[in-house]
This record gives C-alpha cells, structure tokens and sequence, in this order.
C-alpha cells in the first residue's frame, strides 16, 4: 500500500475486507469485552483510543456515525514513532469528527491479516463499516490535515456526520449519533443475523420508496455480493480460465475481485464477457457491473471509465 496522501479519495473500496474478522469478533464483543478504551494515559483527548481485535467489530459500528482513521503501529518502528504524533495532533484538530483508533502491529494478528497490512504503519480509513485504504509509512504531518478533509468529504458523501465528545474521559463507543432512516436500522439488523436475503429485500424498499438513496443503493450492492460470496464454487477462478464464455463463472471470479478490492479487475472481467456474451446473456452482466458501480461510487474514476467502455460496447 504506497502512500497517497496527495491521491483524491473517491469511494468506498474493499468493501468487505473487514467482514470476516468483525463477524468472528462480534459475539466476544457482545458478550463484555468492552467497547473500545478511552485515550492512553497523557493523551489530551478522548478522540484517540487503543484497540485490539476484540474490539474491532466495535469500532467498525462506530463508524458508521463517525469516520474513524485506524493506524497499525508497532514500537520497534521508528516511522510510527515519527507518524502518532502527527496524526493525534491532525484528528484531536478535527473537533470530534474523527476517531484515531491505534492498533498494535504485534499483538493484533487478526486486524494485520484482514487489513492486508504489510508494512508498519499502515492508515486506513473506516467509514460506514468499509475500509478505505489510506497510506503505509511515514507522512509529513503539512500532508495528512488535506488527506483528512477528503476522509470527512466522504463520510458526509456516504450519510456519516456524526462526532464524539472531546471530553478526555468519555468514550467514543458512545457518540452522539444521527438516527439511521428505519428501513436502513432494520437492514442493519438484519445484516449482523446474516439474513442478507431479509437486507437486501429492506434495502430494495428503502429504493422503492426513494431511488435518490444512493446509500441504500451501495448497500445493497454490497449485502448482494455478501450473499454471492457464502456459495461461490471452490473452483471459480479455474472454470473461468478453461471457458472464457462461461458467464457464470466470470461473474463468480468477478466478485471475489471486488471482495479483494481489485475494483478495476472486476470491472475488465465483466466487461469482456458482455463483449463476447450472446444477447441473452448480457443484461445479467449489464446489471451486476451497475451494482458493482453503485458499490465503488459513481464518482469514481474507475467507474467513469467502465461506463464508457460499457457504452461503446452497447452501441
């Protein structure tokens, strides 16, 4: 992961790299283990909090009312030493619209694995529960105040605005949140049963009844792809390589590249097989690259080339 400080955030990307983890986390979670600490002893705000993978699946709930900056760390790194400091400073600045979640490289083997981080430090992004990848290494502090508006552009972008008291003693597990529409609270709930079926069909409504909601819309798409991925064949990647026209098989491959976050990967393999598909064929791959479209964000530039792409290919 390089550093991009200085990139445009765009969307929402690897929409489910942290699925696996917060599911296996969140009954330890549910049953006392805590939400997350308040800020280490000295720290002069309650905006900065340690965390371990116990308590990842609540602050990954967290964000879905505030953009939480999550930064893996290790004591023996010199860069991380150079890079805290800068970033308590640049999130305590934000006014409690942003939470600093610190995770040690060492003893949170879970959240290192699922954030595929592979070098210390590394800073991601969470915002409404998806991560969105930040930097790895050491970044000018002048560099990171910038690469923070564009976070709390798109947490506003994807309906978070909330903040949590600066009081150095509350606890940033409890924020002062923005009531979720009801549809949306109910699919949520129905998300963390892993009724994906009952989700998508609450999302679907929420639609109906507003097809503005483009947060419903990303929802959806992703609650879609969860369900997609519990039945994937073990083989998808092998029966796409032996029958390129194999629609099914592309779309199976297709998905688990989104899940990897390898956005432009997916999109190319849908958009070959609509440009080799029969007619009959190509209204399921039109439709799930519009989900996966809904799922990226149309404003982002990967998306602006596929639909033109798409375009071409459909006249």
């Amino acid at each position: 992961m390089a550093a991009v400080p200085g990139a445009p955030i765009s969307g929402l990307r690897g929409a489910i790299d942290l699925a696996p983890l917060v599911a296996r986390q969140n009954q330890q979670a549910q049953q006392g283990a805590g939400g997350p600490s308040a800020a280490p002893a000295g720290q002069p705000s309650g905006v900065v909090i340690e965390i371990g993978d116990a308590e990842l699946a609540r602050v990954v709930e967290l964000s879905r009312t505030v953009a939480v900056v999550l930064a893996v760390v290790a004591e023996w790194s010199t860069p991380s030493a150079q890079l805290l400091p800068a970033l308590r400073r640049v999130v305590e600045s934000a006014g409690g619209r942003l939470v600093l979640a610190v995770v040690d490289h060492d003893a949170n083997p879970g959240i290192v694995e699922s954030l595929q981080a592979q070098s210390v430090p590394t800073v991601v992004a969470v915002i409404g529960g998806r991560p969105v990848p930040l930097f790895a290494g050491a970044v000018p502090e002048e560099q990171l105040a910038p690469l923070f508006e564009q976070v709390l552009e798109l947490a506003s972008q994807n309906g978070v605005t909330g903040s949590v008291p600066m009081d150095p003693v509350a606890s940033p597990a409890e924020p002062e949140p923005e009531p979720l529409p009801p549809l949306h609270a109910e699919a949520y709930e129905a998300i963390e049963r892993q009724d994906y079926a009952e989700a998508a069909r609450l999302f679907r409504t929420a639609i109906a009844q507003d097809p503005r909601d483009v947060a419903a819309a990303a929802a959806l798409a992703q609650v879609e792809l969860l369900d997609r991925l519990r039945t994937l064949p073990a083989d998808a990647r092998t029966r796409a390589a032996d029958d390129p026209k194999d629609v099914q098989a592309a779309l199976a491959v297709a998905d688990l590249d989104m899940a990897g976050g390898h956005v432009e990967d997916a999109f190319t393999r849908v958009l070959d097989a609509f440009a080799a598909a029969p007619p009959a064929e190509r209204e399921t791959l039109r439709t799930r690259l519009l989900d996966y479209f809904a799922l990226t964000g149309n404003d982002d530039p990967r998306v602006a080339a596929a639909r033109r792409r798409l375009a071409m290919l459909l006249y």
